[in-house]
């Protein structure tokens, strides 16, 4: 089925309640510069999707291209839609995302992306709008004795009670000592790069740094355990989920308010 999507930029408020009903996770970055919209043709909210950046905007970009920088590119933050819609809706809503930003964002040259490997996805709907497969990297998370997800950065509070249980000052990242004290995990996975140019220069650009069609699937995916330090298992997907939300408590209900 064949949509005219509408783009707007709508309330920071509206757009948090939609991504905590359909997303998989209701934390949010907090380098968020739009929150869109997508409406179908009888103005219903089908669709959010918000526009920023990562935790360390200039060193993502330069990383990939050192000769651009932040005003360079936008990434994706949060994307999803009522899960009433058809199959091909989200493509069709990249599309309508990718039309604003040219009218919109005519500075920015590149949207930057990446699909959650440690949460099971490996970008299928950006595989369908054609975006370049720029490779994949392990990247650490935390889990919870409920499930919950929790970002390296999250930890501040967790890292503060570490130390005093270790007899450190500081710490930069938890033991497995303490984490087996609490019921805490960590766990290693794949996170997938997708980038989409929006003009001929940027297209060029990809495609010199051998941005690709080379796409992962799911039997790429992979996830490791920590037993202890510098030593991992293999083991399967985990089962995150954010039932009971505690350390990321602050972060939900703080963009609920604002």
């Amino acid at each position: 089925m064949k949509f005219n999507f509408k783009v707007n930029e709508i309330p920071k408020k509206e757009l948090v309640e939609f991504v905590q009903k359909y997303h998989y996770s209701p934390v949010f970055p907090k380098l968020t510069k739009h929150w869109l919209g997508i409406y179908d043709e009888q103005l219903n909210l089908v669709g959010c999707l918000t526009l920023g950046w990562g935790t360390q905007p200039k060193q993502t970009i330069q990383k990939l291209f050192p000769e651009l920088d932040t005003k360079d590119y936008l990434e994706i933050g949060k994307m999803c839609m009522n899960e009433e819609m058809p199959r091909n809706s989200e493509t069709q809503m990249l599309k309508a995302v990718v039309e604003w930003i040219k009218e919109y964002r005519k500075d920015v040259s590149l949207l930057y992306t990446m699909a959650d490997g440690i949460m099971g996805k490996v970008g299928y709907v950006y595989q369908a709008f054609n975006f370049k497969y720029g490779g994949s990297y392990f990247t650490d998370v935390f889990m919870t004795n409920t499930g919950e997800k929790v970002h390296p950065r999250s930890m501040k509070q967790i890292l503060i009670e570490n130390a005093k249980f270790e007899g450190k000052e500081k710490l930069f990242w938890a033991t497995p000592a303490y984490m087996k004290t609490i019921g805490m995990s960590r766990i290693r996975g794949l996170m997938f790069r997708y980038m989409y140019p929006l003009n001929k220069k940027a297209k060029k650009l990809l495609k010199d740094n051998n941005w690709n069609i080379n796409y992962p699937k799911e039997k790429d995916l992979k996830w490791k355990k920590q037993l202890e330090k510098g030593k991992y298992i293999e083991v399967d997907k985990p089962e995150f989920n954010f039932d009971n939300a505690e350390v990321n408590k602050k972060n939900i209900e703080q963009h609920l308010k604002n």
